[in-house]
């Protein structure tokens, strides 16, 4: 039997004899990894913990090396205070507790500028030299998707045919791989703080995963969010704001985006099935049907019509009969 640390124990000797080893505990909500946050308060000061356990598989080494770069590129990436890559435990700067759902929540009529401003910090990146890192080529992207057909659907065949369309499409329709994507960039891993000016106004999180992918792949996690639903005024007008200040045709970034977001889409489908088959995770089940629909609806670009013709009878929309028979 393999031991797992007490990480409360851990967690207490990593923080002892540090100015926060005191401050009230609170969690935060819990993503799809086996990673778990907290903010630790005292009077108006806060700063965030990150509890990343090895033995899991988490590898905080990643997040430290993309948040430093980002903050040298004038991003608003957390600092680090105070690190044990070894236990897999950070100390961070609170960026703030309003991400871009809440404040939209609150107030809908931001969308246009919030989502501007996220987009500004997509254009940025693309300016800068990326740092070595794991890339996602057409092949790359391709196989990806393959996960769709063994959680999503069981249909192995699909499976070699929609990996190679895919590829196809990205080699197609993508620039190459040579950009850092944050690869989670949606509303709720954008923290808005409308008291700073230009960049700094975009706190970043959940970046741990980033790799080097096509211009235009952050958009499209951007623009088609999983948990919840932009106009397609703001979609349109995020699409033409970045063609318009990188200086590129505005049909061939609509294209770019939807190839990516099919892409991207494809395989949530495939690993939010997985979260809620192998681990339960029931809160992934209302995502499904807005994930579907970002497929379905952007294999409706015209670019994209031979991957349509693969998919669109072979994709069944996740009904509550469907999601029902995997529990079984």
């Amino acid at each position: 039997m393999r031991f797992m640390p007490d990480r409360h124990e851990l967690l207490r000797i990593f923080l002892g004899g540090t100015v926060w080893e005191d401050w009230d505990q609170a969690p935060i909500a819990a993503d799809a990894s086996s990673r778990r946050y907290l903010r630790l308060t005292h009077d108006t000061q806060a700063v965030m913990v990150m509890d990343a356990p090895p033995e899991t598989g988490e590898d905080i080494e990643p997040f430290c090396h993309i948040a430093n770069y980002l903050e040298s590129a004038g991003l608003a990436a957390p600092k680090i205070y105070k690190s044990n890559l070894e236990n897999g435990f950070l100390v961070l700067e609170d960026l703030g507790r309003t991400d871009f759902a809440r404040a939209l929540q609150k107030d809908p009529s931001q969308e246009p500028g919030l989502y501007e401003a996220a987009t500004d910090v997509l254009i940025r990146l693309r300016e800068l030299d990326a740092p070595p890192s794991v890339t996602m080529n057409p092949d790359v992207g391709g196989e990806m998707t393959r996960i769709t057909c063994e959680f999503y659907v069981n249909d192995p065949a699909l499976a070699d045919e929609m990996a190679k369309e895919m590829a196809a499409h990205l080699r197609d329709l993508c620039g190459p791989p040579n950009i850092l994507a944050l690869r989670d960039y949606h509303a709720e891993n954008l923290i808005w703080r409308p008291e700073y000016r230009g960049l700094q106004r975009v706190g970043l999180l959940d970046f741990q995963d980033a790799f080097l992918a096509p211009d235009g792949y952050d958009l499209a996690s951007l623009l088609r969010d999983a948990r919840r639903d932009v106009s397609e005024d703001t979609v349109k007008e995020v699409i033409a704001y970045f063609a318009k200040y990188t200086q590129q045709d505005e049909g061939t970034v609509s294209a770019a985006v939807a190839c990516l977001s099919v892409q991207r889409n494809l395989r949530i489908l495939g690993v939010f099935a997985r979260l809620i088959r192998m681990q339960g995770k029931r809160r992934y089940v209302q995502m499904l049907p807005r994930v579907w629909s970002h497929v379905m609806q952007d294999l409706q670009h015209p670019a994209l019509h031979r991957l349509n013709a693969v998919l669109r009878d072979r994709l069944p929309e996740p009904t509550d009969p469907i999601i029902m028979a995997w529990t079984e």
